[in-house]
């Protein structure tokens, strides 16, 4: 109840907190499951770049040990060994396998005629001599299958290329089959698809001193090679890539669909025919809360936004309550307060009708004078009285006492009742004294004066003096001739005397010829000085 808004908001939060503490849980184990399937993934898929490289290095030593007995390596012999080889799906990725002779200058022309055997144009070595002299070459002679694409590389002068040189030197100096680096194989046509060759040397006869015979190779696609090993692989949800490794420097050669700069990634070191690659596996993961975590905090924040609403509700009802208890207290206190004032009041109309009943039984001849005056009186106290309650005994307009009090004679045409002054209220002691004031004026000028003879008139009219008091006068005219009474009666006395008192003001009574004047002074009081306070009762009930 001290902190209405803040134990809800408080409730709320210490749920979320929990759930969100929960979702970090579950993504945790969702990362680290993720972490191990990436590094099974690419132990997996290590494994299998390196069984197609072994793969493709076992047919290479393979076709060394073939060729280097033979004398005289023809087209017939090596498409015979590409044949029984039977080349089936782990060798994909690669073009197919070569046969390029190492030869010198003084070969050149002899190795042409070969190579342009059996076809439509003549094919030369290329580059050329004139473009880059050389002494030394090693152009491909044989490359199965003969398709369209491997003819693009027929005739092409490996030996040429820095990065294919440096690989069949190696090959040469190890004695077995070597990978280039990354370079584009010239059955691409111009377009960069990265790729590599493994090269393994043909040696004549034995011993140290034997002659380089030439290299069986096959060129590989790298993006095909990646694939294939892959497939090896269940790899959905995954991505790869494949680099390059020249000293500190990677060079990508080939990427799986899917790779994200941003994901999470293993790298694995491979072996490719003697070179060493970079082999990088990412999780394709959607970086989006997964469905356990999604649905733990979906189930939170309904937990906590229905106890934040039970919480609010329970502490808007406890504050209801305690302002409907603060409510009964100040009601208790506001009827002990009304009740005394209606005591007070009840006391003060008592006072009143006692001294109404006493000066009249002093002032009356007979019984029936005297029941005459007092019904009259408290007639005219009672509808004073019933001005006071409409009004909840707050202030009651000057107008409002004054028509009331002369409401008998107003519907009188032999006479005329004019009333003027501006909007002034009374407090409710002050209408009860000059509403008996006006009913002893109006009862004597009913008898005597104005109000008793046809074309009589009566004229009441009000002004404020200041903000603290009006003046009330009453002037007759048109009545019968007055003369002043020998003796005071009732009203005089009651006028003079008791209403004065009230007021706290002097009254100006005055028995003229042409008709009674009567100037009264009331004062004007704020509420404040008469009426039952909010705050007052309030701090009573407390």
């Amino acid at each position: 109840m001290d902190y209405p808004r803040a134990v809800p908001v408080l409730i709320f939060l210490l749920v979320m907190t929990m759930t969100v503490l929960s979702v970090f849980a579950i993504e945790r184990g969702e990362d680290e499951r993720d972490q191990a399937d990436i590094q099974r993934r690419a132990q997996a898929m290590g494994s299998a770049i390196e069984r197609r490289a072994f793969t493709g290095s076992s047919y290479l030593r393979a076709g060394s040990a073939l060729l280097s007995t033979q004398d005289v390596i023809t087209d017939d012999l090596f498409r015979r060994f590409v044949a029984e080889l039977r080349l089936d799906s782990d060798y994909r990725g690669a073009e197919g396998i070569g046969w390029a002779p190492a030869i010198t200058r003084s070969q050149l022309d002899e190795f042409e005629q070969d190579v342009s055997q059996g076809r439509v144009a003549v094919l030369t070595v290329r580059p050329s001599l004139v473009q880059k002299p050389r002494n030394f070459m090693v152009p491909v002679l044989y490359l199965h299958p003969d398709t369209l694409r491997n003819r693009r590389a027929l005739g092409y002068d490996m030996y040429s290329d820095p990065d294919r040189r440096q690989a069949m030197d190696q090959a040469v100096r190890d004695q077995r089959p070597t990978s280039t680096g990354r370079v584009v194989l010239v059955q691409e046509g111009g377009k960069e698809d990265w790729g590599f060759l493994i090269y393994m040397p043909v040696f004549e006869g034995a011993g140290e001193g034997r002659d380089l015979k030439g290299f069986v190779y096959s060129p590989f696609n790298a993006e095909q090679f990646l694939e294939s090993a892959a497939e090896l692989v269940r790899y959905d949800g995954f991505a790869a890539r494949l680099y390059d490794l020249d000293g500190n420097d990677r060079r990508l050669m080939a990427e799986l669909d899917g790779w994200e700069d941003t994901g999470r990634s293993v790298e694995r070191r491979v072996e490719l025919a003697n070179r060493s690659m970079l082999l990088m596996v990412q999780s394709v993961r959607n970086e989006a809360l997964s469905t356990m975590s999604m649905i733990t905090l979906l189930f939170g924040l309904a937990v906590a936004s229905l106890l934040m609403l039970v919480a609010r509700l329970l502490t808007q009802q406890a504050l209801e309550d305690s302002r409907s208890l603060d409510w009964l207290v100040q009601q208790n206190s506001i009827r002990d307060s009304l009740t005394r004032e209606l005591n007070h009041r009840v006391k003060n109309t008592l006072a009143n009708v006692l001294s109404i009943v006493s000066l009249t039984r002093r002032r009356a001849s007979d019984l029936d004078e005297f029941a005459e005056g007092i019904d009259g009186r408290i007639r005219a106290l009672s509808a004073t009285h019933d001005l006071l309650t409409q009004s909840e005994w707050g202030t009651t307009p000057i107008r409002s006492v004054v028509e009331v009090e002369l409401a008998p004679y107003a519907r009188n045409d032999d006479h005329e009742i004019t009333l003027d002054g501006p909007d002034t209220e009374l407090a409710p002691n002050d209408a009860l004294s000059i509403g008996l004031a006006l009913h002893e004026l109006a009862t004597n000028a009913a008898k005597f004066g104005a109000l008793s003879v046809s074309g009589g008139k009566v004229s009441i009219s009000w002004m404020t003096v200041n903000d603290k008091l009006a003046r009330i006068e009453w002037v007759e005219s048109g009545g019968p001739r007055v003369t002043k009474p020998d003796r005071r009666g009732f009203g005089t006395e009651l006028i003079e005397k008791i209403i004065a008192h009230e007021l706290r003001h002097p009254v100006e009574l005055r028995f003229e010829e042409g008709g009674v004047r009567c100037t009264l002074l009331v004062p004007v009081r704020s509420p404040s000085e008469f009426a039952l306070r909010h705050d007052q009762l309030a701090s009573r009930g407390h």
